[in-house]
């Protein structure tokens, strides 16, 4: 699909249209979450948290509006969501904890361990987010656990 011609939810779903990527469109749309995700964390937390809200927001509102229930492989602002809830759990912004962060979350989204692969049989707008905001949940308490175990600057 060309880019003039998606509407808003095509857009907002796509992830500004990274999801039509040829291969490995939740990758891309997962280092769309890391790079936002870094410049907000870059201004504290506060504004991290309230970029997974608004992403889950919009999220659930364009999914809903493309009919994406079955989950179609463009669709990523989940990616986005689910990236961003995992790197909550960071201190502050560093190559070695975006890559940590990166990699967790990719794991558990490709993985569906227990809660991920549950909310991954919805077919819903709620389902198609769910599985992500899991999977993001999962990174950010083994990105928490990895950062209290071994403390300092590295993360």
């Amino acid at each position: 699909m060309k880019f003039q011609d998606m509407n808003a939810a095509q857009m907002i779903a796509s992830a500004g249209g990274v999801g039509f990527a040829p291969r490995a469109p939740g990758t891309f749309g997962s280092l769309v979450g890391v790079l936002i995700g870094a410049v907000l964390l870059q201004m504290g937390h506060g504004p991290l948290l309230a970029g997974v809200i608004v992403s889950s927001v919009i999220g659930v509102w364009a999914v809903w509006a493309v009919g994406g229930q079955n989950d179609p492989g463009w669709i990523v602002i989940d990616e986005v969501a689910g990236q961003m809830l995992t790197m909550l759990a960071l201190p502050r912004v560093s190559a070695a904890g975006l890559l940590i962060a990166f990699g967790l979350f990719r794991l558990f989204d490709i993985w569906k361990p227990g809660p991920v692969g549950i909310a991954d049989q919805r077919h819903d707008a709620i389902g198609v987010m769910a599985d992500d905001w899991a999977a993001g949940a999962i990174g950010f308490c083994f990105l928490a656990i990895l950062a209290w175990l071994l403390p300092g600057r590295w993360l």
